[in-house]
């Protein structure tokens, strides 16, 4: 029989006590208790063995744990968390096997060494959800990019970190701190990415400046620049920042592992740790959505070339050009139409579609506009 669940530690005691007494009747003693003769032994045996001994139960645990994870690969394993905090278990069995360790505990087992060996925090851990995931088939389908918040730096002056990732292979393209959010150094912070890695197809923007997308401002001088490379612009949907699930997963992870670390000194002292870790986040850390891969093994340059000089703007013979003049608008068959002020100084192609009095307007090779003659107010 089992001994009663209250006051356990009380009662093996009380037991203990009475039955070292001279002339105590032992099995009397189990009677009373509610217990068997080879429980009220055992205990007593312990007392008389150390009367020290604590009336509490002693650990289960084997003195021998074959199956138990040698010391050797718990230290890889504690080596690779402390190297890389936010990395969960998934991540260091995948590197620990990248390493040449061919034989490694299930994930949960390491999961288990590092909560025993305190490297991770239980609160932390239920905040983290998996995303719903979508890709692109192909590396520079399609690239994600918005800025990481900004936030202080320990001169006093503020980082605003662009983020783009492709969306294929969660390759981090660019990773650059830079001191605004205007149009003109997003510009030339994308010249150095597309000389490296070529042009993408498209490029999922967030919406505002400098990125454009709203009714009175549709599009920036930034993405008419795009445009003009043959670059597609697409815009996330306003308040739901799931559509850049990535770009909001990827912000989740530099937070993580970079910026939640002590404060930076400069721009400078900022940049040379976001160049080393995404070294390390393209080439060695592995990824879940990719089935513990690496970005880089699923990521290729693009065979688009950036070109130095952006080519001429032309248009077939069958289209109506016009000039954009200065207040974004243009003179169609006696009527004005606003295009856009970013469009300034640029022609653009008018091409009937088949509904009648109804016209698409082009950029370069993409639609930005209709016209649709049949209102009596354009504007």
């Amino acid at each position: 029989m089992a001994w009663k669940e209250v006051s356990i530690v009380v009662l093996r005691r009380d037991f203990v006590m009475l039955a070292v007494q001279p002339g105590a009747n032992i099995r009397e003693l189990c009677r009373r208790f509610a217990i068997s003769p080879t429980t009220g032994y055992k205990w007593l045996q312990r007392y008389r063995q150390d009367s020290r001994e604590s009336f509490c139960d002693r650990s289960r645990r084997p003195q021998r744990s074959p199956r138990r994870s040698r010391r050797q690969t718990e230290q890889q394993m504690l080596a690779v968390r402390d190297a890389h905090p936010a990395w969960g278990a998934r991540k260091i069995r995948a590197r620990l096997r990248t390493l040449g360790q061919t034989t490694l505990p299930a994930a949960s087992t390491i999961h288990a060494i590092l909560r025993r060996h305190g490297r991770i925090d239980p609160s932390e851990s239920s905040k983290h959800q998996p995303w719903q995931r979508f890709e692109h088939e192909a590396p520079n389908q399609l690239w994600q990019m918005d800025f990481k918040g900004h936030f202080a730096l320990g001169n006093g002056a503020r980082c605003h970190p662009l983020t783009v990732l492709d969306d294929h292979s969660r390759y981090a393209v660019c990773l650059q701190g830079c001191r605004d959010e205007r149009g003109h150094t997003v510009q030339q912070r994308l010249t150095e990415t597309f000389r490296r890695y070529g042009l993408p197809q498209r490029m999922l923007l967030d919406n505002g400046s400098p990125w454009g997308s709203d009714s009175e401002h549709p599009y920036t001088p930034l993405t008419v620049w795009l445009l003009r490379l043959g670059i597609g612009v697409c815009h996330s949907r306003p308040r739901h920042p799931q559509t850049q699930g990535k770009e909001e997963r990827f912000h989740r992870t530099l937070k993580a592992e970079v910026l939640s670390g002590p404060t930076f000194a400069d721009l400078g002292a900022l940049q040379q740790r976001l160049d080393q870790w995404r070294s390390i986040y393209n080439h060695l850390r592995p990824h879940q959505a990719l089935a513990m891969a690496v970005p880089s093994s699923r990521y290729q340059v693009s065979g688009r070339h950036f070109p130095e000089t952006l080519p001429a703007l032309e248009y077939g013979l069958g289209d109506v050009v016009r000039k954009v003049q200065g207040h974004g608008r243009i003179w169609f068959r006696n009527r004005v139409f606003r295009i856009g002020k970013a469009f300034r100084g640029y022609p653009v192609a008018l091409r009937p579609t088949a509904d009648d009095g109804l016209w698409e307007v082009f950029f370069a090779t993409h639609s930005i506009a209709r016209l649709d003659l049949r209102e009596s107010h354009p504007e």
